[in-house]
């Protein structure tokens, strides 16, 4: 059951020190993994507090306030955005319940970041802001770092999982080993990175980026993990995001929209997987109709190939339309 906007703001007075609530009001959804509530303070600021209600919001909970407190003032302060400050915690139950400054704006959609419309060049610079922080902030809090390799042997396992279920395509085992084994292609620097960018990540007020929620995986790893979901964007927006990304960063890395579109495309695997860990048949038989109908568009004559020695065009429209499903349902 719920917890009420009253009940959350009752324990975000306990939460930190003299905090005086004058207004309180529901915030979210009711049947989501997280309470929350938007409080208003005597001083006029704005906070939120959050509690969640199961063992995966906990854990991801836990894993973002460690990574909000890694990120300092000095290095908010490099980003064209802002990132949730942490006020205070409380025990509620066998969780707790975490007060954190409010970022005013709306989750962003995918629809919304239309060639025309200004976002994806704030997006494109926006990624590449938080790829061009100092990776020492990361290793000195203990967070997780990983080499070119390892982000390589993570994809290997990934696939390896997918097919040990019988149910991965051929055609998508080769491409995706193929991928694997094209060495040219993990040839990357590693940043800083998010490591679940989506959509939603993003708050937005009026074409302009306002802040960035969900630092759970914070890591130093592949940039081309935090532009994949920008590929459910059209071929034109995503141009210029990329575009503006390469741009603010004067980035080198000739492969990093192929990588992405991999990451992009092994959303369909980890669906499958969660589909199988599960025992969830519709969710099972949703990844393969998936994975099935991205066999037939990558086989036609536009198919995107991610192959580092291949001169065809990322030509990505259709593709990304049969992966917006995963964007919606996977979590």
């Amino acid at each position: 059951m719920a917890r009420s906007h009253l009940t959350l703001a009752a324990l975000a007075t306990a939460a930190v020190a003299d905090l005086d609530v004058r207004t309180t009001s529901p915030h979210g959804s009711s049947t989501g993994d997280v309470d929350s509530a938007l409080l208003t303070t005597g001083a006029g600021d704005d906070l939120i507090v959050r509690v969640p209600r199961s063992q995966r919001a906990e854990a991801q909970q836990s894993a973002d306030l460690v990574a909000l407190r890694a990120l300092s003032a000095g290095v908010r302060g490099r980003l064209p955005f802002a990132v949730p400050s942490y006020r205070g915690q409380a025990p509620v139950g066998r969780t707790r319940g975490i007060v954190y400054d409010f970022i005013q704006g709306t989750h962003l959609r995918t629809a919304q970041v239309t060639g025309g419309s200004g976002l994806p060049t704030a997006l494109g610079r926006g990624v590449a802001a938080i790829h061009a922080l100092p990776t020492s902030f990361v290793t000195d809090a203990g967070l997780t770092s990983h080499t070119p390799f390892e982000a390589m042997r993570s994809t290997a396992s990934l696939v390896d999982r997918a097919a040990s279920t019988r149910l991965l395509p051929a055609a998508l085992l080769e491409r995706w080993e193929a991928a694997i084994q094209d060495h040219v292609l993990w040839q990357f620097q590693p940043t800083v990175v998010n490591g679940s960018l989506d959509a939603a990540s993003f708050l937005v007020v009026d074409g302009t980026v306002t802040g960035v929620l969900g630092w759970q995986d914070l890591q130093v790893g592949d940039p081309a993990r935090d532009l994949a979901w920008l590929l459910g964007a059209g071929p034109e927006a995503v141009d210029a995001a990329f575009a503006a990304y390469n741009d603010a960063r004067g980035t080198s890395d000739h492969q990093l929209r192929r990588r992405a579109t991999l990451y992009r495309e092994l959303d369909t695997a980890k669906w499958l997987l969660h589909g199988t860990a599960t025992k969830n048949t519709a969710v099972v038989d949703d990844a393969v109709g998936m994975m099935a109908a991205l066999v037939d568009r990558l086989q036609s004559p536009d198919g995107v190939s991610i192959s580092s020695d291949s001169t065809a065009a990322l030509d990505l429209d259709g593709v990304e339309e049969l992966l917006s499903t995963t964007e919606r349902r996977h979590g």
